[in-house]
């Protein structure tokens, strides 16, 4: 398996799906799916009986995964999509493989 163009915590804009041009937070990766689950986007209604969180039950709104191909990291100096590029960086002799924006050739953290 190849490795994953997006993090935990990355900021990501949705290429395509229902919330096309919507950009958000990645909370979790599924490595195994091949999918993400981004804050506020691909919104799903799920019952819930109730519990102690949730004394009511009821109908709950929260982020079901989106595949990873639809999502492409936002370029942190001009805020569009941009593809990932990775290079190898040098810092105080450690030698480390960091993920660059492919428009503005800045490193992604």
């Amino acid at each position: 398996m190849s490795k994953l163009h997006i993090k935990k915590g990355d900021t990501v804009y949705v290429n395509a799906g229902e919330d096309k041009g919507k950009t958000g937070r990645v909370l979790k990766v599924l490595v195994k799916e091949g999918r993400a689950i981004v804050e506020g986007i691909n919104m799903v209604s799920k019952s819930t009986k109730p519990n102690a969180k949730n004394p009511q039950g009821g109908i709950v709104k929260q982020e079901a995964s989106i595949h990873i191909s639809n999502l492409n990291p936002v370029d942190p100096k001009t805020g569009k999509a941009t593809r990932v590029g990775r290079k190898e960086s040098s810092l105080e002799g450690k030698r480390t493989l960091v993920r660059y924006s492919k428009k503005s050739g800045e490193e992604i953290k």
